[in-house]
């Protein structure tokens, strides 16, 4: 990784670059729950556990995370299409990974579209585990606006 990237915290300020990297990564999925202010409620409920990178004043990485109390979750690890290859991805999950740590969280998960090969490929590469032993499923509460059928993940 390039001398001139640092890694910081997340905080609101960072809000509408990381969704613009977001929304210019494929297979990143965005919903309702990626407004302003449900990212505030969650850089809030965990502090410390969501981080940025940048290049100077241009940020070009982002990664989400929160817990339970038992397991980590991590969200929306993006990194600038020309800034890949360079180890900022894995950067940003290690600064999870000892901020779960810190706190006594043991184990982490995160999601991922299944047509999303890189994305596969790139945890497997950095040592996670696919597990093909479990299920995902969701159900809306109805808090958030609902979205279309072929939108919901």
């Amino acid at each position: 990784m390039s001398d001139t990237i640092t890694i910081h915290p997340m905080t609101m300020n960072d809000y509408e670059e990381a969704m613009a990297l977001w929304r210019r990564t494929e297979g990143m999925g965005l919903r309702p729950a990626d407004a302003p202010e449900h990212i505030a409620r969650f850089l809030e409920r965990n502090p410390g556990l969501s981080f940025v990178a940048r290049d100077g004043e241009t940020l070009v990485g982002t990664v989400l995370c929160g817990h339970d109390g038992r397991r980590g979750y991590l969200h929306h690890l993006a990194v600038e299409r020309a800034y890949r290859r360079q180890g900022i991805g894995q950067a940003l999950v290690e600064e999870v990974l000892e901020a779960l740590r810190a706190i006594g969280i043991n184990k982490c998960h995160l999601f991922v579209i299944k047509e999303n090969r890189a994305a596969i490929d790139f945890w497997q590469h950095i040592g996670w585990e696919w597990r093909q032993d479990i299920v995902i499923m969701s159900h809306y509460t109805g808090a958030l606006e609902t979205p279309s059928s072929e939108n919901r993940s």
